[in-house]
């Protein structure tokens, strides 16, 4: 079994030590992990009174139980997900920043995957959706322990699409010549169309966004009744698009404001929540555990085609520019909504305060199937079964948030909570709406906060006061034994080199590496005939958001089974 931090075995005897917790016996459960993209702590009407657009989520949390204090292990894409996968900060596995388009590497292949675990120990297993942890070679999710995967390799943004969505700024559709591909906005990916796979194949270059959700929903109902049908549990990694900019759209009468366009795409995301709950508790209810969460908070210079952070603003960095979401170690970078459904074994209608984190999952899920850790490496994650379960409501004492790419160097550790205090040795915020940034500080001592009086993270603690030299001992301690316990363990080095042959391509013959069979010219046509414009106004500044036809519109028929070939 791993050897867990010196921390964690503190936080776990602390926890343990004069409790008799239960022990349960039930067959191995089905796993569905469901992670949404940028989305906001607020963005779920549970946790936001002022959030209407997600009855299902909200149904979700009724019957299952919500975590208030859940937290991302990084506030950008591909850290947090090999985080999810590994049970490991960025500064153990190496993905310390995202992976590019050209990227050679991904996701270091001595680290061990939950799915690789789960599937040695008798699960069928799938992955469904974005994966962002390297798409070349042996980096590819076919040889990362799924069975079964279907999705795109990065965010729907690092590739030309027929049906760009809505985005700030607004990038055209996938050029038809070369002239154009030139032409277009340096920040628009625009040589390549985004692919999708499944399993090692590309099917569709470029994606159809408009019907990717109901995509992503065929597959992840029929390999849930495959695995269901075969008897064996399952695993289900689904990893959705939404609320990930750019935003589809699929409603009549158009929107006509960007929080119209963020809730009508919020509303979507719901439906989708739902209807695969649906399925799960048609092929085993009480023998699934459905967990929901984000991989980091809204993208906030995205203005109102960005999420709710809900209460947690960062106002201290605020008032010095910049954002203080996604990218960021303010609240509203990490702290993401969860919630766990497992009617019988996770308790309904319960709001659980346990500090708690996406690295917790791995370590969870693990001894929930009963198996084994792997060796020679620490993890950063717990096994919250006992908080899952209602026995407990206690999870870390410390965690850990790096630096995500806001200020200072990608996966240090710039953050630490303890308890209900938060200490920054770094700020800095990501680029807000109004195109602020706010500079990189160093903290020595360090800025504490008390989230228990102070959830906005407004006024840090005087210095001189008895609260704040009561806690730096404690935190300073934390902080250089997490940094010593980093230094000594296993680590891994991520190759973040980039190569464009690697680039998937299904036909390097065609513009943007188009495939045959994608879009007609018609269907092209008609998308480009209903295109409008959606004018909103953000701190005194007029975007124009380009809109798109509806969802029998621009619905493509043909392309499914065209079996093209990707390159590597």
């Amino acid at each position: 079994m791993g050897t867990p931090s010196p921390w964690v075995v503190l936080v776990l005897t602390v926890v343990l030590v004069g409790l008799s917790v239960p022990r349960v016996v039930y067959e191995q459960p089905n796993f569905i992990i469901i992670l949404a993209d940028d989305v906001g702590w607020g963005d779920l009407g549970a946790n936001w009174a002022e959030t209407k657009e997600t009855p299902h989520l909200d149904e979700l949390a009724a019957e299952g139980t919500r975590f208030l204090d859940f937290h991302s292990a990084a506030s950008t894409c591909s850290p947090s997900r090999a985080s999810l996968l590994t049970g490991r900060l960025g500064a153990r596995t190496g993905v310390t920043h995202n992976f590019a388009v050209t990227s050679v590497g991904g996701l270091p292949l001595n680290e061990t995957t939950l799915a690789e675990v789960l599937r040695e120990a008798g699960y069928s297993t799938g992955a469904i959706g974005k994966w962002h942890l390297g798409h070349h070679g042996h980096h590819h999710p076919s040889f990362r322990g799924f069975d079964y995967y279907f999705g795109i390799p990065y965010s729907h943004d690092m590739g030309c699409t027929d049906t760009p969505g809505y985005n700030l700024p607004p990038c055209p559709p996938c050029p038809r010549h070369d002239a154009a591909a030139r032409m277009v906005r340096k920040d628009c990916y625009m040589e390549v169309a985004l692919p999708l796979f499944e399993n090692v194949t590309i099917i569709q270059q470029p994606v159809n966004l408009s019907s990717l959700t109901e995509r992503y929903v065929e597959e992840a109902t029929r390999f849930i009744r495959r695995a269901s049908d075969s008897g064996r549990p399952f695993f289900l990694y689904l990893a959705l698009a939404h609320m990930h900019v750019p935003l589809e759209v699929p409603l009549l009468p158009p929107p006509t404001t960007g929080w119209d366009i963020y809730g009508a795409s919020l509303s979507e995301m719901d439906a989708l929540v739902g209807q695969i709950k649906r399925v799960a508790d048609n092929h085993g209810k009480g023998n699934t555990l459905l967990w929901f969460t984000g991989d980091n908070g809204p993208w906030a210079q995205k203005c109102e085609l960005a999420g709710r952070v809900g209460p947690f603003v960062g106002a201290w960095q605020r008032q010095r520019g910049g954002s203080s979401a996604k990218r960021t170690t303010w609240e509203g970078g990490h702290r993401v909504p969860a919630l766990a459904y497992w009617p019988g074994h996770v308790p309904a209608k319960r709001t659980s305060h346990a500090l708690l984190s996406t690295l917790d999952i791995f370590p969870t899920l693990v001894a929930l199937a009963g198996a084994r850790l792997p060796p020679n490496r620490r993890f950063d994650g717990l096994d919250v079964s006992p908080v899952l379960f209602g026995w407990l409501d206690v999870g870390h004492k410390v965690l850990l948030h790096p630096n995500s790419g806001a200020a200072g160097k990608d996966g240090e550790i710039e953050t630490l909570r303890l308890a209900q205090y938060k200490a920054f040795y770094t700020t800095g915020g990501a680029m807000a709406c109004d195109g602020s940034i706010g500079p990189a500080e160093h903290h020595q001592p360090p800025l504490i906060f008390n989230l228990d009086r102070d959830i906005q993270e407004q006024e840090p603690l005087d210095v001189t006061s008895t609260e704040y030299q009561a806690v730096l001992p404690a935190i300073s301690r934390a902080y250089t034994q997490a940094l010593e316990d980093i230094s000594t363990d296993n680590i891994s080095v991520a190759d973040y080199s980039k190569d464009p042959a690697v680039t998937p391509c299904c036909n390097k013959q065609h513009v943007a590496c188009r495939c045959q069979g994608s879009w007609s010219q018609a269907a092209v046509l008609d998308h480009l005939k209903g295109r409008r414009a959606i004018e909103f106004v953000k701190y005194s500044d007029v975007h124009t958001v380009h809109g798109h036809p509806t969802q029998t519109q621009i619905k493509t028929r043909g392309w499914w089974g065209q079996g093209l070939t990707s390159t590597y």
